[in-house]
């Protein structure tokens, strides 16, 4: 069985007076049946590595294969096995659900009956209602069904859930979950964390245009060296990161601003110890609270930035 995608050497160069290198050397492979995870700070080039792989936009070199099939050789067949859900998708809104999921139905050889998709979605009962009268969590289980309508083989969901109520988030994760047990392969972008623990089998971390990170949620947080994380700040702000790091089980600080993060293996030895070190230097704490490490500390361990620093993709 061939892999749903494979990137060797993927370049984009932007020509200018300076030209922007937005993708710069990427490698990527990503099994057909999992569910891939692609996050990455503002200006990192996942949007442009996205549109690449869609076929929407031409890469300045280096090879791309979506299920063994190139770009520029087989298009048309590729397009027909792919379903794509944009972050958002404007929809004609005098239009019935009906009516557009059939037009949607009508760009593909084969695939499935609308109301089958709808059903996937949990739509059934606004068959005939017009577009512009849904919710904004319903317009976006439409623009899902939209991309499930040709029975694809792989399907890209860009930030799915962005703006959705919980309830509406959760609906998602569901459809998503049922799409990838029928041996299907998706491809997210998010910037959930919470979103990429929970759907992907595997992430990569994608920053100035490379991966600078690879493997499962487990394995990633795993790489920090530390379960736990410590966060605490203090009454009067002082630098604290040199000393911290002498403390037992603690594996790596990170302070911004006037707020500390400590990366530990073992919360019941370092946790004493913190707060040993911070009375007898006659630092009073301001707040304290622990947490089982997460994918956010590795984003930020790895680029210095947090993945929601601007909700604009690049």
């Amino acid at each position: 069985m061939p892999k749903a995608i494979i990137c060797r050497q993927l370049y984009k160069q932007y020509p200018g007076k300076l030209p922007v290198d937005a993708v710069n050397g990427l490698d990527l492979e990503i099994e057909t049946g999992e569910c891939f995870g692609l996050l990455g700070p503002n200006g990192a080039g996942k949007t442009t590595t996205i549109e690449i792989l869609e076929g929407l936009l031409d890469s300045t070199r280096g090879d791309v294969e979506i299920h063994g099939m190139k770009w520029g050789q087989s298009d048309d067949d590729i397009r027909q096995i792919l379903g794509i859900s944009l972050q958002e998708t404007r929809l004609s809104e005098k239009l019935t659900v009906l009516e557009t999921l059939t037009l949607f139905r009508s760009f593909y050889r084969q695939g499935i009956v609308p109301t089958e998709a709808l059903a996937r979605v949990s739509l059934d009962e606004k068959l005939g209602a017009r577009v512009g009268k849904l919710s904004g969590g319903q317009k976006q289980r439409l623009a899902v069904a939209c991309a499930l309508i040709g029975d694809p083989k792989l399907l890209f969901m860009d930030e799915p859930t962005t703006g959705l109520d919980p309830q509406s988030r959760r609906q998602l994760w569901d459809i998503i979950r049922e799409f990838k047990e029928t041996g299907r392969t998706v491809l997210v972008t998010t910037h959930y964390m919470d979103e990429a623990e929970r759907l992907c089998d595997r992430v990569a971390v994608v920053d100035h245009g490379k991966v600078i990170a690879l493997g499962s949620p487990r394995e990633l947080i795993a790489s920090l060296g530390g379960d736990h994380v410590i966060e605490f700040s203090l009454i009067h702000g002082n630098s604290l990161v040199r000393d911290l790091k002498t403390l037992p089980t603690v594996q790596s600080v990170r302070q911004e601003d006037n707020i500390f993060s400590l990366s530990v293996s073992e919360l019941h030895v370092a946790l004493p110890a913190l707060l040993d070190h911070l009375r007898h230097s006659n630092l009073e704490l301001a707040d304290l609270s622990t947490r089982h490490a997460s994918l956010e500390d590795v984003f930020v361990t790895l680029t210095g930035r947090h993945l929601r620093d601007g909700l604009s993709t690049s």
